[in-house]
């Protein structure tokens, strides 16, 4: 699983971490005496909801499996729960485009502060070619107001997942080329940003034309779970700061 995790450029907070190569973090970082306590955020559209999951977990599920087994105090945090996880809570949102989920974001990031954002979006606007060419900067935008809300989280994006759908295909390529310089202007300003590549899913991880099936998702927690792995041992996530919104719904 190619994980492209880039660090905070130029600063003191975490080494740099390969870009190109997918490597993780320099050889030189090291991870803190114990995996650091997470308080993370899956936001994004239907597929952080779980759509077509036959859990209702999608990628959640199979990340909270992957990251409690390697030793963090774990808490979803978001206003929606969904799946039968012991800890549903998401910020997923079926059919929002870059700019609604944009539109809560300063609300709910100041209400749970995470310390992890794991962040999947653009299917909407790609698929209903909406504003295409100023999709990218919605999503520079959106990064703007997820760290300025939330200025001590990481946040991870990643990369829109293939589809069968002939507009979402269409345009899915070029954005997904624009991450990678929007992820570096992020870190140049400082901020923990990284972008996960989604690559590794294929057509015949699709449930249906948009959204995977348990083994795609499976692959998406995959891909998160590297980079939440890379950021810690790179001593980009800190303990999670007091938040008067945090909900444990453990079932």
């Amino acid at each position: 699983m190619a994980v492209t995790l880039t660090a905070v450029l130029g600063t003191a907070a975490a080494p740099p971490v390969a870009a190109a190569t997918g490597t993780g973090p320099s050889p030189g970082a090291v991870r803190a005496a114990a995996p650091t306590a997470l308080r993370l955020m899956p936001l994004g559209d239907s597929i952080t909801w779980g759509f077509a999951s036959p859990t209702g977990n999608g990628y959640r599920g199979h990340l909270w499996n992957r990251l409690r087994a390697e030793g963090h105090a774990l808490d979803f945090v978001g206003s929606g729960r969904n799946g039968n996880m012991s800890d549903p809570d998401n910020e997923g949102h079926g059919g929002w485009r870059i700019d609604q989920i944009a539109g809560i974001a300063d609300s709910v990031l100041a209400r749970f502060r995470p310390n992890v954002v794991t962040l999947e979006i653009g299917t909407n606007d790609l698929n209903g070619n909406y504003q295409i060419p100023t999709a990218p900067d919605r999503l520079r935008d959106l990064l703007d107001r997820i760290t300025r809300a939330a200025p001590d989280a990481t946040v991870l994006v990643g990369t829109v997942i293939i589809s069968t759908s002939g507009w979402e295909e269409a345009n899915r390529p070029a954005f997904n080329a624009k991450l990678p310089g929007i992820v570096r202007a992020q870190q140049a300003a400082g901020k923990k940003v990284g972008l996960v590549d989604m690559s590794a899913l294929t057509a015949a991880d699709l449930a249906d034309s948009l959204h995977p099936n348990d083994n795609g998702y499976r692959k998406m927690a995959d891909a998160f779970n590297a980079g939440i792995e890379a950021a810690d041992r790179a001593g980009w996530i800190r303990p999670p700061v007091s938040a008067a919104g945090q909900a444990r719904s453990v079932r």
